[in-house]
């Protein structure tokens, strides 16, 4: 038998939490084992555990960011775009200052050159950072990105009927107990 396994009494108990459908770390939390024993010792059974679940939810926070990272970059493009009009836009330069701390005003029909090169700085900062978020290529496939969220998402919900009828039956094997 190899090292760091569970104490071979323990076997059923891991075997009887196993066929209940725990995971590896439930095992480990419900014996007061590390995770990496119930690995060792389910190996040495012979025993095996569903990743699906783990994939599934893998899945769905990769969508999640993915959506965040398009929401992210939509404001940042907005951002760009207000910046960039700043430039042609009536711009008021004030000044505080001499003795008595006045203040001056001066309205421009647009930015000076100066407050232009600020500007435009600034959104292709902003713009630089859209496209580092979402690529060009990808931006322009967005038909696909939707398609991958609508399988993603019938993914989602077939996962989400399958552990509602896992617990409806472990309750039904619960109560006939």
């Amino acid at each position: 038998m190899p090292g760091g396994t569970i104490d071979p009494e323990r076997f059923d108990e891991l075997r009887e939490l196993h066929a209940q459908g725990l995971g590896r770390n439930a095992i480990a939390r419900e014996m007061g084992v590390a995770p990496v024993m119930v690995s060792r010792t389910a190996e040495h059974l012979e025993l095996t555990f569903d990743r699906s679940r783990v994939e599934a939810a893998t899945k769905a926070r990769l969508a999640d960011l993915a959506e965040r990272r398009a929401l992210l970059a939509e404001d940042l493009l907005s951002d760009a775009e207000k910046l960039r009009a700043q430039m042609w836009e009536p711009t008021i330069v004030y000044n505080f200052g001499g003795a008595t701390n006045s203040y001056e005003e001066h309205e421009f029909p647009e930015a000076p050159a100066a407050d232009k090169r600020a500007l435009m700085s600034t959104a292709a900062t902003a713009i630089d950072r859209v496209l580092k978020l979402v690529p060009a290529e990808e931006a322009s496939n967005l038909d696909s990105a939707k398609s991958m969220l609508g399988s993603l998402g019938e993914a989602l919900a077939a996962f989400s009927r399958a552990e509602d009828e896992r617990e409806s039956e472990q309750a039904d094997t619960a109560g006939e107990r």
